[in-house]
């Protein structure tokens, strides 16, 4: 207990910095696109998350470089990615996509690039295991950041969809008004029609009593009758 106290304390000591770049880029077809970020102190976690927002199949070639020119991870056609890397080497970091699978389409990519700074304190007498808690500590925080930022960018990427459905909800109570509307018209119509049906059936017998009657009428009259 006394020990990861002594862990938490050293971690609100310490100082943590970040920077990132929250950037997005158009990258045309066959072209080849690189951006850098440096790295002060071996050991630094960096942080690179991309996905691509419009364009073909919405996939996309990439790979990231030590200052050596040494490749540490790469991809092809991929649509999105959330990765951290330790950097073992000081200098600058190559983070390149390319968009030769594309012959036409450019590809619209949204990418973040963090590079974590932390200044690290000397053991003091025990070198064991409040430096490895403290490690231990300080990649959780970060991680967490990179969890948070994940997720505003989630609700980044969410805000279309909500527009799209706000106004898909916003056009489907129109749809049921216009429905309800149709539907009133639709009713008050059959009304009418069966109302003048009935009118006109029933003047239809009505003139076919008429006429029978004056038929009848016609050929059983009485005419006058004369005496010789």
């Amino acid at each position: 207990m006394v020990r990861l106290l002594s862990s938490f304390l050293f971690l609100l000591s310490i100082s943590i910095t970040a920077y990132s770049a929250a950037l997005t880029t158009l990258i045309g077809a066959n072209e080849r696109l690189c951006f850098y970020a440096d790295v002060d102190k071996a050991g630094e976690k960096i942080g690179f998350y991309f996905a691509v927002q419009s364009g073909g199949s919405f996939d996309i070639d990439f790979d990231i470089k030590d200052p050596n020119e040494k490749l540490l991870l790469s991809g092809e056609r991929e649509r999105q990615g959330d990765y951290v890397l330790t950097a073992n080497t000081v200098g600058e970091y190559s983070f390149c996509f390319e968009n030769d699978i594309s012959t036409l389409t450019g590809k619209l990519v949204d990418f973040d690039i963090m590079v974590e700074s932390e200044p690290r304190r000397e053991a003091p007498a025990k070198p064991g295991q409040i430096s490895e808690q403290t490690s231990a500590l300080e990649e959780s925080v970060f991680r967490l950041n990179n969890m948070l930022m994940g997720i505003k960018r989630l609700q980044k990427q969410c805000e279309p969809f909500r527009i799209s459905l706000l106004i898909a909800l916003i056009g489907n109570s129109s749809f049921h008004t216009n429905e309800n509307r149709g539907f009133d018209v639709v009713k008050s119509t059959q009304n009418r029609i069966f109302w003048y049906a009935v009118l006109q059936t029933g003047g239809i017998i009505g003139m076919a009593v008429l006429q029978v009657y004056v038929l009848q009428t016609f050929f059983t009259s009485t005419g006058r009758r004369y005496k010789v």
